[in-house]
């Protein structure tokens, strides 16, 4: 067994939650505005890819006005009425290898949180709200200054796309 095999190490993560006057629907327009509604098949690129620029290229026809890609989703509504839970949930996972790059250069394991995950909600009154936890929470544990730089300018775009999203 190695030295470092079940190891726990401790962390906390910062939820970050943005309410809205928007309903559910319009949320999850909004969203889908901005990262596309189709989920994109990015584990597939490198099989049509040769090079790092090509890749490059790939990934970037896909990239939305704030940055990121859909990758895929959840729809906790759909099931959760089994539960005679009657809400709209839904999961969005979204990124952008080129983003995810800058942090997994610097710290592979960084990848357990990159891509990141939003969940929109329907609230009560026809309101909603826009819940993730902060990237550079999850992925510096320990120190490393580039990673940091580079997870906190991640935050701030995500902070960008959730404020682009929730607002009127």
């Amino acid at each position: 067994m190695s030295s470092r095999e079940g190891q726990p190490t401790e962390f906390t993560g910062v939820r970050v939650r943005f309410d809205s006057d928007k309903t559910y629907e319009e949320l999850v327009a909004a969203l889908y505005a901005d990262v596309g509604s189709t989920p994109v098949p990015i584990d597939d690129f490198p099989q049509t890819t040769t090079t790092w620029s090509d890749y490059q290229r790939r990934v970037e026809s896909h990239v939305g006005p704030s940055g990121f890609i859909l990758f895929t989703r959840f729809d906790h509504g759909g099931w959760l009425k089994n539960a005679s839970i009657e809400t709209k949930a839904l999961r969005v996972i979204i990124g952008n290898p080129l983003i995810a790059i800058t942090m997994l250069r610097h710290d592979i394991t960084s990848g357990l949180f990159a891509p990141v995950e939003l969940l929109l909600l329907e609230e009560a009154e026809g309101r909603s709200s826009l819940t993730y936890v902060k990237p550079s929470s999850l992925m510096v544990i320990a120190p490393n200054e580039p990673l940091l730089t580079a997870a906190q300018r991640l935050d701030e775009k995500l902070e960008a796309l959730a404020v682009k999203v929730v607002s009127r």
